[in-house]
């Protein structure tokens, strides 16, 4: 029978045994890191980094009452498989650590290989102060990538859902990047003014196929649907970024396009049939097609 978790932390006094407590309990309720997820909801909780954190737990250093029933209080959240981020409010995205919470897409891990597609465009083009869009930005993770790592391009982030669009306003001002502008609207009619001037357009937008629910519970309850699902095969979004690209996009300009790994050839025949030249598909780091490339 699985403890309590005001239980299981109910002797805690010390900085080892609140990881072994936590690590117990996120493992029986299926949390697939429960180490790194203990740590992590440790160091929130007290504000230590991870390394200071082990060094005390070798010498079993004391913990107040108070902190160790803030743990206990946060492991039971993370235990219903609320998502780590939300309980701590932040997620890292390469050199960046973005405010996230209800309403707006947690962004992974596997993003980050898909913003290094955009920056290398940016950074090649020939502009002296090239323009970049992130259509459907969510938490602004790849328009904030680009706007920080290539400083002298001006970054254009759109983003259709309020709830997501608060998120990405207060991103931008934590990160200071003033070369990041978010529009809120669709990214089917956004941006006209721009026609034929963006340099780059990056998007993750949602791929996800109607009956495939995923299974994750993390992501089935609290990433927002409008950021998950693209219609009956995940498409629908990518048909309409396919033709707002190319529209914004001068001659020459890049598009990269995040996707399910069994998405890359059927992305790649919208984009033919579009006019896209060379579209390309890139694995991420497990070897799975995470994203494809064209240019205008």
């Amino acid at each position: 029978m699985t403890v309590p978790v005001a239980d299981a932390f109910r002797a805690v006094s010390t900085v080892d045994a609140a990881l072994a407590a936590a690590s117990a309990v996120l493992r029986d309720a299926g949390v697939p890191t429960p180490e790194v997820d203990a740590e992590l909801l440790l160091g929130h909780v007290t504000g230590l980094q991870r390394g200071v954190l082990r060094a005390r737990a070798v010498t079993r250093a004391g913990l107040a009452r108070d902190v160790v029933d803030a743990m206990s209080a946060a492991v039971a959240r993370r235990a219903s498989r609320e998502p780590l981020q939300h309980i701590t409010g932040t997620a890292a995205f390469r050199s960046l650590e973005l405010h996230v919470g209800p309403g707006v897409f947690v962004p992974r891990p596997e993003t980050e290989g898909v913003a290094q597609l955009a920056i290398d465009a940016l950074r090649a083009t020939a502009t002296p102060h090239p323009v970049a869009v992130d259509l459907g930005t969510g938490s602004g993770a790849l328009a904030l990538a680009l706007a920080t790592e290539v400083p002298h391009a001006s970054v254009v982030a759109v983003e259709l859902s309020p709830d997501a669009a608060v998120w990405t306003r207060r991103n931008i001002a934590s990160v200071g990047a003033a070369n990041v502008r978010l529009v809120e609207g669709d990214m089917r009619d956004a941006l006209p003014e721009l026609d034929g001037t963006v340099s780059v357009v990056v998007s993750n937008p949602p791929y996800v196929p109607l009956g495939m629910i995923p299974r994750d519970p993390e992501v089935r309850l609290h990433d927002p649907a409008l950021a998950l699902y693209g219609g009956d095969d995940g498409l629908v979004l990518v048909r309409a970024l396919s033709l707002t690209a190319r529209r914004l996009l001068h001659s020459g300009g890049t598009l990269v396009i995040e996707h399910g790994e069994l998405q890359g050839g059927a992305i790649r025949s919208i984009l033919e049939a579009d006019g896209w030249r060379s579209p390309a598909t890139t694995t991420d780091l497990t070897g799975r097609d995470r994203a494809t490339t064209a240019v205008r």
